[in-house]
């Protein structure tokens, strides 16, 4: 997955805070982080690309889930304030939206066993 980015520096130190590391980085023009590992397979990675600085992401697209443990003590640990305050959704997930630097937003979530054993699961 590809975002881009109009202020390449700040948007590198918001995902290295995030937990992310940084495995290629030609900044300012690209950039690309490893997730954190979970021993489920290869890390998933994440690219920066530049972007003129009179691009704006669009509203509500692209949406990007970054899962954690815990998020309300995610958000105070990492010191990020969500858009509106986290909330329990009625599909049992926890969830509060950030911005990044270039306005792409990110969605942490806090799924547990309801990501892939919900109580409506099929089988």
């Amino acid at each position: 997955m590809t975002l881009g980015a109009v202020d390449m520096v700040a948007c590198v130190l918001f995902y290295q805070k995030l937990g992310l590391r940084l495995i290629v980085d030609s900044v300012p023009r690209y950039c690309r982080f490893e997730f954190p590992e979970t021993g489920d397979g290869e890390p998933a990675t994440l690219s920066l690309h530049e972007v003129a600085s009179d691009w704006r992401a669009a509203a509500d697209w692209p949406l990007i889930y970054f899962e954690v443990d815990d998020l309300d003590a995610y958000l105070k640990d990492v010191g990020l304030t969500p858009l509106a305050p986290a909330k329990t959704q009625n599909y049992l997930w926890r969830e509060a939206d950030i911005l990044d630097p270039s306005g792409n937003k990110i969605r942490l979530y806090q799924a547990g066993e309801n990501r892939r054993f919900p109580p409506w699961r099929v089988r």
